[in-house]
């Protein structure tokens, strides 16, 4: 059975930073994406960033380009979003997801594993 279990969310100031935890487990991830997606109350399930399992190639979404920094140990299959200057309009519930890599990373439906997220709420 496998298992994306996400920690590290939190209440943080507006510029402020998080870090966020992704434990994978269950399968074996040799040629997979693991995938950062947020969803604020009311809106759609959004890219954030995205990275091979292998570690070589990243992606994210220009909204947070430098500053946000995706990771990943491999040994531990467990991925991590660092989030630096944080914005209120960035509250919502952080969810880690894997798929098989294809190339892309931003699409929803090329994921086949979730996890159950965590909030992030940015005060103002």
């Amino acid at each position: 059975q496998v298992r994306l279990v996400e920690s590290g969310g939190g209440l943080v100031q507006a510029g402020g930073s998080l870090r966020l935890s992704c434990a994978a487990s269950g399968r074996t991830f040799d040629n997979y994406v693991m995938g950062w997606f947020r969803q604020a109350p009311g809106k759609e399930r959004d890219f954030v960033a995205g990275i091979r399992w292998s570690g070589d190639n990243t992606y994210y979404a220009d909204s947070v380009k430098g500053r946000f920094t995706i990771a990943i140990d491999n040994a531990k299959n467990t991925g991590y979003l660092q989030m630096n200057s944080l914005k209120p309009e960035e509250t919502a519930v952080y969810y880690c997801a894997a798929g098989p890599h294809t190339g892309y990373f931003t699409f929803k439906t090329l994921y086949d594993y979730w996890g159950q997220g965590t909030q992030v709420t940015v005060s103002s």
